[in-house]
């Protein structure tokens, strides 16, 4: 019991440090960060963000199911102009 208890400390010791590396390196990493830059990148993202939800809208419209039945209804108008074409030209 002792050992799994030391074991438990010596993970939770090593999840701890390595957190605290991951926010140091995250810190470093925005140093130079200004608010405009910030707003630019927040604008940016909101536009990206449209432009893909437009963009996969568009593409659900294209698989809905009446477009579907409207594209089925018009094939098989045109095999009946077809086949009326063909019994005109037959006399």
């Amino acid at each position: 019991m002792l050992y799994a208890c030391a074991g438990g400390v010596l993970v939770t010791f090593f999840l701890c440090v390595y957190a605290c590396a991951r926010v140091g390196k995250l810190l470093n990493s925005v140093k130079g960060l200004d608010w405009d830059t910030v707003a630019t990148l927040t604008g940016d993202i909101g536009t990206i963000k449209k432009s893909i939800q437009t963009l996969n809208n568009r593409i659900n419209g294209l698989n809905s199911p009446k477009l579907n039945d409207e594209l089925l209804r018009y094939a098989m108008k045109q095999q009946d102009n077809v086949t009326d074409i063909k019994k005109n030209l037959g006399g």
